[in-house]
């Protein structure tokens, strides 16, 4: 039993130092959503790409290493998440708190790339919306306004009243 919860820490310490790897990423990014640097940006991503990746791979290690605990335990895989497994091995106290602590390690990570993601998120809104704002506007400088639309005879035109003739009734 203590291979199998050392293995789950192992793998969740690995998961945290990803996830980690992933926030300091998307600090960056802030700064290349600021600059407007879009080649930057790409490079970022694909470089959070391949981290995903790696998380994922993590995250089906993890997965496994849960199932096997919940098999010894007589737990359903479902049921069985950190708090509850730290409960669970309560007796054992060393195991118990490496538990909670890289619990807590993992969501204080998690909470601050939520923050930092949604500021990108509005950041981006933000720059889409001044692309949207100036293409509107090239496009309308490139148009002419419907109260020019006047040709050159418009002045010519007798439509107003006779032009250069003269009322004899006065």
């Amino acid at each position: 039993m203590a291979s199998l919860i050392e293995n789950l820490i192992n793998i969740l310490d690995e998961e945290n130092s990803e996830y980690e790897t992933l926030l300091s990423l998307s600090i960056e990014k802030t700064d290349t959503i600021v600059s407007g640097d879009v080649n930057a940006l790409n490079d970022l991503v694909a470089r959070e790409q391949s981290i995903v990746e790696r998380i994922n791979k993590l995250e089906k290690k993890r997965t496994e290493a849960t199932k096997d605990i919940a098999i010894v335990l007589s737990k359903k895989p479902e049921e069985l998440t950190l708090g509850r497994l730290a409960e669970l091995l309560s007796a054992r106290k060393a195991e118990s708190d490496a538990i909670k602590d890289i619990h807590d390690r993992l969501k204080s990570t998690l909470e601050r790339m939520v923050r930092v993601n949604e500021s990108n998120r509005v950041l981006l809104q933000e720059s889409i919306d001044m692309v949207d704002f100036e293409l509107n506007l090239a496009q309308s400088l490139k148009q002419a306004p419907a109260t020019a639309n006047y040709s050159g005879n418009t002045y010519t035109n007798d439509s107003y009243g006779p032009t250069g003739s003269f009322d004899a009734k006065q």
